[in-house]
């Protein structure tokens, strides 16, 4: 398999770091020390093409391929998580979910305005009993006729506070188990809909992670995606590309703190020379970039197969298990090669490493990861 990069895509990626570099890395310790949510550099975002990076042109997306898209997480989040969180979500769950299985009606309402970052998507499945668990769904969907009432609370919600357009999964028929969920898109500002407290979390602090509140909210059936009952096999391929979303932030947070670690490493001095001439860092640096090196082409590995329209869940999950563990990893060793200097915020690593352990928790645990990888084994 050939991973030799585009021109497209290396645009695409010196872009995106360019980015990074410019417009995220001033002012991203104040972000995440405050919990300020990155409003202006989400904005730049959209306007570069970056909200909406793999939808198709005539929904004012940027056509682009499912590895330009790793590319740019991995830049964006080398330096902010906070903010390719929130371009995650609107790419792999919100706007990937539209396109691909919403009707024409509905791309053009939401579609065109969530790939150009004017409206932001949040994808609301996770309850305060039911994470990982879709098909313990508690939030409820009558069934009214032209709409339905939904009622029910959603946690852990990343884009909570900010997005415009929500993709609630709900149970509508209890007794039909996974067959009795829908997927609805609903509007914020519609009447019973209500956004609850911001959450203080450990890493990740810039992004808008809120819990959300639904009485008797009424949603018209126009909102629903699919047929009746589609909304577990929605979420549940929506989430396996989000998985290559969450293990690109993986990737980006890893490789960040490898090129602190490298970098300092080749400035502190220690014992008469650059720690980097001591051979125990050395064999930290080479651990770190034989491990980034590895998910990096796992997550190219599990987008080459979804643009080729072949069967990518077993790659994601792999490529989310093994980036989100190296993510881990590496930061904390990061933090060590600079010492008491790491624990200072000054110096980033900290951060990154605060950061890394979500990519262990969003888009189904590590140990959910490993239930996917088993079953995909054993069917073969």
């Amino acid at each position: 398999m050939n991973f030799e990069l585009t021109e497209e895509q290396l645009a695409v990626r010196d872009a995106a770091r360019d980015f990074a570099q410019t417009e995220l890395l001033p002012g991203v310790i104040e972000r995440d020390e405050n919990q300020i949510y990155p409003k202006e550099q989400v904005k730049k975002l959209g306007e570069l093409g970056f909200m909406g990076m793999m939808a198709d042109p005539k929904y004012n997306g940027g056509g682009m391929d499912s590895i330009s898209y790793v590319l740019a997480m991995e830049e964006i989040s080398k330096v902010d998580a906070s903010c390719s969180v929130v371009m995650s979500v609107n790419n792999s769950l919100v706007c990937w979910g539209i396109e691909k299985y919403g009707n024409e009606e509905q791309k053009e309402k939401y579609l065109t305005k969530l790939t150009t970052g004017e409206h932001i998507g949040a994808f609301c499945l996770s309850e305060p009993e039911a994470g990982s668990d879709a098909t313990s769904q508690r939030t409820t969907a009558i069934d009214m006729g032209d709409h339905y009432l939904l009622n029910g609370t959603k946690n852990w919600i990343t884009n909570g506070g900010t997005a415009s357009t929500y993709i609630v999964i709900a149970q509508t028929d209890a007794d039909k188990k996974h067959h009795g969920i829908n997927a609805l898109i609903v509007e914020k500002g519609m009447d019973g809909f209500v956004v609850g407290k911001k959450e203080n979390k450990l890493g990740i602090r810039g992004s808008d992670t809120h819990s959300l509140m639904f009485t008797d909210v009424k949603v018209p059936k126009a909102n629903r995606i699919g047929e009746d009952g589609f909304g577990f096999k929605f979420a549940m391929s929506t989430l396996n590309g989000g998985r290559i979303g969450i293990a690109s932030q993986a990737l980006g947070i890893a490789s960040g703190a490898y090129e602190l670690a490298l970098q300092y490493s080749k400035e502190r001095k220690a014992f008469g020379k650059e720690i980097s001439q001591h051979q125990a860092i050395q064999f930290k640096l080479s651990d770190m970039a034989t491990q980034i090196e590895a998910a990096r082409l796992m997550c190219f590995h599990a987008a080459a197969l979804k643009d080729q329209g072949k069967d990518y869940v077993k790659a994601a999950a792999m490529a989310k298990l093994f980036a989100s563990k190296a993510a881990m990893d590496i930061t904390v060793e990061a933090v060590q090669v600079h010492g008491g200097y790491g624990f200072v915020k000054e110096y980033h690593v900290e951060r990154l490493m605060r950061d890394a352990k979500i990519t262990q928790i969003y888009e189904g645990t590590s140990e959910i990861q490993k239930i996917v990888i088993a079953r995909e084994l054993l069917k073969k």
